[in-house]
């Protein structure tokens, strides 16, 4: 990858914060994990650069420095930026756990407000220890040890696991995908399982509240085509 080639790289995600600020985002993440372009020159695995921009993990940081700053210096001062990065390629030689704390250091002192914290998907060879929040000890890592708002993701799935890793200062906020897939209005659901009022959609009201259950032993009461309380008001049909 040419000087010129990154040049242009630097115009295309510019080009993309401009959009992005346009459209009334209110947050916006440059992505440097899991492979993609800036995240290869940050691990050692793939960047086997000599020049300036390979080597020690100063130089491996300095074009997705260099990127990030161009989008900063476009993107509304009041309007936060998100880094996210892999903390760990999950391989004995790649990136450690001690360069993503240099890592999110530097883009914090250029201006990030928050890091979010995920890990590999950089290499075939990764084999990440997988387990319940397996990712967040990496976000209490940098959260406490760079002084800068964190962002746990990775086999979070329930309320109460959320609360208790913002509860413990693990991380500022926590990120779930696959739960949302699985129920989009998992957010509102898990206000309603714990008695805060937020606001629903309109059409969606009714889902505000548990409904009841739907099965119980008491006797049913027959039912009748015809009421045998004549006195009783039959509905009519409305007519305009």
């Amino acid at each position: 990858m040419t000087r010129e080639d990154m040049n242009w790289v630097i115009v295309d995600f510019v080009s993309a914060t401009e959009r992005a600020a346009r459209a009334g985002f209110d947050l916006l993440e440059l992505h440097c994990a899991h492979g993609y372009l800036l995240s290869s020159f940050l691990t050692n695995l793939s960047n086997r650069r000599t020049d300036q921009y390979g080597g020690s993990i100063e130089n491996r940081l300095r074009f997705p420095l260099q990127v990030f700053d161009a989008m900063r210096a476009i993107w509304p001062a009041a309007r936060p930026m998100s880094v996210r990065i892999s903390a760990t390629d999950w391989v004995e030689s790649g990136l450690s756990a001690e360069e993503s704390v240099v890592i999110a250091a530097a883009f914090a002192a250029h201006g990030a407000d928050i890091i979010d914290v995920s890990t590999g998907q950089t290499t075939p060879e990764a084999r990440p220890e997988y387990g319940r929040s397996y990712q967040t000890p990496y976000s209490d890592r940098i959260r406490n040890q760079v002084d800068v708002a964190t962002i746990a993701v990775g086999s979070i799935s329930s309320w109460d696991d959320v609360n208790t890793i913002i509860a413990a200062g693990r991380a500022d906020l926590c990120a779930l995908g696959r739960p949302h897939l699985y129920d989009p209005a998992w957010t509102l659901h898990a206000a309603v399982d714990q008695e805060v009022k937020v606001a629903w959609p309109v059409q969606y009201g009714a889902g505000s509240r548990k409904p009841p259950a739907g099965r119980d032993e008491d006797p049913k009461p027959r039912l009748e085509l015809v009421s045998p309380d004549q006195a009783v008001k039959r509905p009519s049909r409305w007519k305009p």
